[in-house]
């Protein structure tokens, strides 16, 4: 495309206005907000007024001026962009831990099943943390398969199938309406990791009929790094599932004190420890942008965001990893190459700064509320430079930097 037709698909961006509501530094073009979202320029003020007036000057009355409420409010602020009802999303901890206990409940669910499903290649934490979850339940194993193989794992004995709906390397994306009714037939729970999807896809957990999800907040939420994290259990599960770890703010009388654990009604029993005010303040600001944004108008600008990359990564001979099927893929970009690494490192030089994902992919995020079409269609002129001119080897850049 040339520079007008960019310039032209600008000016009828209905999401144009957003991107002044983000602090973008100059001479940067982001694009790992896949990784860690942008900072929203009213963050700053909401984290001042939570230090100085509520924590400074209102001290523990707060916790009955808004603090008590925050996990069920700012899940009910996440719930219409993964498709749930409010009642059904609540915000704490981080993803691993909701994992754990989503893991963990759906293996106590029935004692003639005890087996967790899950891709080799998932989110590395995934696998780990479903490690750690069924060495907790006697007799319950983790069985990994291919991506082709999942659904024909599933068998009499399978608790669980676990998967992430966008795949953060490739940016494949499961087609969740369709694997949750098989999982279900045959007698699992589907769990969801939404990481990659909520704020960058159209997910409608719902619709899906799914059972359970996890998700974080930090990158296309822009909540800000290490930000908590959300579950969601459907209604027909919130009073046939517990949590494993029954912390005091998950019972239903916290303030009785009392010695023995009632787990509270609904979605408070998915609670553990106290909620941590200060990162959910910057969460909630985040959060806060989306009030106003068309979602479909995120969904469509995210397309045309990928096949404007798309096509300078094909100009400059790069393998793409990712689906052409806007259906079948997240927001991210990814092209495999042996020297991935130098040229993300290249790209960070010139200010384009992605990621690299081992051992061989760049890994280009696509971010609708903040990304002009210009800023892609630029970054992929720098990348062809980059690529045509040679101008890059691994030796220039020593160590391998943990660009995450």
């Amino acid at each position: 495309m040339t520079r007008d037709e960019i310039d032209a698909l600008d000016a009828a961006d209905p999401l144009a206005p957003m991107r002044a509501r983000f602090a973008l530094p100059d001479g940067v073009i982001y694009l790992d907000g896949n990784s860690l979202g942008a900072l929203p320029r009213d963050t700053g003020a909401a984290m001042a007024d939570m230090v100085s007036r509520q924590w400074g000057d209102r001290l523990i009355r707060s916790w009955n001026e808004g603090w008590i409420d925050a996990p069920t409010r700012l899940g009910g602020k996440i719930a219409p962009l993964v498709g749930a009802a409010t009642d059904e999303v609540i915000v704490g901890d981080s993803t691993s831990a909701n994992l754990f206990k989503a893991l963990v409940a759906a293996l106590r669910i029935d004692p003639a099943r005890r087996v967790v499903v899950s891709e080799a290649g998932n989110f590395p934490t995934d696998l780990h943390v479903a490690e750690g979850a069924v060495a907790c339940v006697p007799g319950a194993m983790l069985k990994v398969v291919p991506r082709g193989e999942v659904l024909a794992a599933l068998g009499p004995d399978t608790a669980v199938l676990m998967l992430t709906h966008v795949h953060y390397k490739t940016a494949e994306r499961f087609d969740m309406p369709s694997v949750t009714a098989t999982a279900q037939a045959a007698g699992a729970v589907m769990l969801w990791d939404l990481s990659h999807s909520a704020g960058a896809v159209a997910v409608e957990l719902d619709a899906a009929n799914a059972d359970l999800a996890v998700g974080c907040t930090y990158k296309y939420l822009n909540g800000g790094p290490g930000a908590p994290a959300y579950l969601y259990v459907a209604r027909r599960w919130q009073e046939r599932l517990a949590s494993p770890l029954s912390g005091w703010m998950g019972h239903a009388a916290p303030f009785a004190f009392a010695d023995g654990y009632e787990p509270a009604p609904g979605m408070k029993r998915w609670l553990a420890g106290t909620p941590p005010m200060l990162a959910m303040a910057a969460l909630e600001t985040g959060l806060d942008l989306w009030a106003s944004v068309d979602r479909a108008a995120v969904w469509a600008k995210s397309a045309a965001l990928w096949r404007i990359m798309a096509a300078a990564g094909e100009a400059a001979g790069l393998e793409c990893v990712t689906p052409a099927d806007a259906a079948a893929r997240g927001s991210h970009i990814s092209f495999r190459h042996p020297d991935a690494h130098a040229l993300t490192q290249a790209l960070i030089e010139r200010g384009v700064i992605g990621d690299f994902r081992d051992p061989d992919v760049l890994r280009l995020g696509l971010t609708p509320l903040y990304l002009s079409h210009r800023d892609v269609w630029q970054a992929g002129e720098i990348l062809g430079e980059i690529v045509r001119s040679g101008m890059y080897r691994e030796e220039r850049f020593g160590e391998r930097l943990a660009v995450t």
